[in-house]
């Protein structure tokens, strides 16, 4: 009983947290905006068009893909260091990043093989999410396949592990023969954005995050029966392929549209578990995996906050304020309490 209150203290406390980051996140940026002005243009009582326009089209889908962002990866990263029992696994490790940076890498740096309104075409913004969900797609699906005649947890990280290496390869060659031009812009997107998505996209976005959270939820009492080893997880009738095969998929939703959407976003879907299980003292996914998701939306909106540079026009690379704002976190609360549950 003791427990469940403490549960539902940090929660709500969490939860509090989260509206608090959401808000300063929207009023935060080059213009700054009262919280006065950011309440009244929620309500549609602002008298300033200018930071109407500017929350409802810049700052409001920002924060929203943040918090989509920084759940997901938090999620994914949580199913794939129970599925392996690996505290160093994270939501990329079956190369699901590797695909969709190949597919992004022959959009970008191979449009040069091709001239005039084709080229133009294949560097739109929608043909690089296409070609990144098509790239990561690939990837899950051969992993699938090759994972079906092994029967070794362990044997499915090292073959993600391997398509990385192939993948990683191959866009090595391809940027051998690439312009200046394209390689910049396919660092830049590798760097990772949370402010380039339109409504529309995020509406798309939210659709595929919620099939995959959906699929994590259906499989948070398998996720609790496989901490016990594979060999008792059979013994309680648990059908291991059916349930790889959800928690493989749901971690390619996630992790996969993440990607495609909003770049490779380092750190996160690695460190938040950890962060989790530290606070909250537990292995229980039935509490793990909805505090994941405050964890990860929380530290995703700060990192934001920080990366926009409040009062300024430069925005730093999300990826290089995730891991230099996090991984300290980290390091510090591992040494404090040397446990990983695992």
């Amino acid at each position: 009983m003791t427990n469940q209150y403490t549960y539902k203290t940090a929660f709500i406390l969490l939860f509090i947290v989260l509206l608090c980051c959401f808000i300063i996140n929207i009023s935060l940026g080059s213009v700054s905006i009262p919280l006065e002005g950011v309440f009244n243009s929620f309500f549609g009582t602002s008298t300033n068009e200018s930071w109407r326009y500017i929350i409802q089209n810049y700052r409001l889908p920002k924060a929203i893909t943040a918090v989509l962002v920084g759940s997901g990866l938090g999620v994914s990263g949580l199913l794939m260091q129970t599925l392996f029992r690996n505290p160093l696994a994270g939501p990329f490790v079956l190369g699901i990043s590797s695909g969709a940076s190949l597919g992004v890498a022959l959009v970008i740096l191979g449009s040069g093989l091709f001239g005039g309104a084709f080229a133009v075409l294949l560097t739109s913004k929608w043909s690089v999410v296409i070609a990144a969900s098509l790239g990561s797609f690939l990837v899950l699906l051969s992993v699938l396949i090759v994972s079906s005649r092994v029967r070794d947890t362990m044997a499915i990280l090292i073959i993600g592990l391997m398509f990385a290496s192939i993948t990683g390869a191959i866009v090595g060659v391809l940027s051998y023969f690439s312009s200046a031009a394209q390689l910049q812009r396919y660092v830049f997107w590798g760097f990772g954005s949370l402010g380039n998505l339109s409504w529309q996209e995020i509406l798309v976005f939210s659709g595929i995050y919620t099939l995959g959270l959906i699929l994590s939820i259906a499989s948070v009492k398998a996720l609790n029966t496989l901490l016990l080893g594979d060999n008792y997880a059979k013994s309680l009738g648990l059908n291991l392929k059916r349930s790889r095969l959800f928690i493989i998929v749901a971690t390619s939703l996630l992790a996969g549209t993440i990607t495609a959407f909003a770049g490779p976003i380092a750190f996160i879907g690695l460190a938040i578990p950890h962060l989790t299980r530290l606070v909250f003292n537990t292995s229980n996914h039935k509490i793990l995996l909805p505090a994941v998701i405050l964890f990860g939306s929380v530290i995703m909106l700060i990192c934001d906050t920080i990366a926009q540079i409040p009062n300024s026009d430069y925005t730093l690379p999300i990826n290089a304020i995730t891991s230099l704002v996090g991984a300290p976190i980290v390091i510090w609360l591992l040494v404090r309490k040397r446990n990983l549950m695992f």
